[in-house]
């Protein structure tokens, strides 16, 4: 349905008379495809954005997780209940697809500890090396295991809290706070190796 438009692509422009997205959710829930199009080109960039780091910078992953998405919204709108933010709904709806397909992949490690082999850890470091240049922010956290880098951008980047990510994570809160002070480590040290 809306999987030909390019995610980075869209946007909606600003308008003073344009809807809300309590509006446009309430129109798209009642079959408006139109009112749903609009929800799409409002959100979709940032939530590519998003599960673009989730993923692992992997752009195909990405764009099937925000079509995963989107299709799982247009389903699932008639029952939003407006108890929070169709942005919030969204992203949480984002993050769980995104989540839900690094499992299916085998990308999360369900050891208590989530640790991965260091060897492939290794050689994901020597495949995002800039030609010259080291490593980047975005390629380093593109490296890190999938449940730490999962933790570092849902706290650093989107601002969650530790009891939100534990939550949405199946993990204890004490368990997010390590995966973070990792994933920081581990960025410290690529970054530092780049050099």
């Amino acid at each position: 349905m809306l999987s030909s438009v390019m995610p980075v692509e869209v946007t909606e422009p600003a308008h003073a008379s344009a809807p809300d997205d309590a509006a446009l959710a309430r129109e798209a829930a009642a079959g408006s495809v139109q009112a749903y199009e609009r929800i799409y080109r409002r959100h979709a960039p940032r939530l590519y954005a998003l599960v673009f780091r989730i993923c692992g910078r992997q752009a195909e992953r990405a764009e099937d997780v925000l079509q995963d998405t989107f299709v799982k919204a247009w389903r699932a709108l008639p029952g939003f209940r407006f108890d929070s933010a169709l942005a919030t709904w969204l992203q949480r709806l984002a993050v769980n697809t995104a989540l839900m397909e690094l499992r299916a992949r085998g990308g999360m490690v369900d050891r208590e500890n989530g640790e991965h082999d260091l060897e492939a850890l290794a050689g994901a470091d020597a495949g995002a090396r800039c030609a010259g240049t080291g490593l980047d922010l975005e390629r380093a956290v593109a490296t890190l295991p999938p449940r730490a880098r999962a933790v570092l951008v849902l706290h650093d980047i989107e601002g969650w809290k530790h009891h939100e990510i534990a939550e949405e994570l199946g993990m204890a809160v004490g368990s997010s706070k390590a995966q973070l002070h990792r994933a920081r480590g581990l960025l410290r040290q690529r970054l530092g190796e780049s050099r």
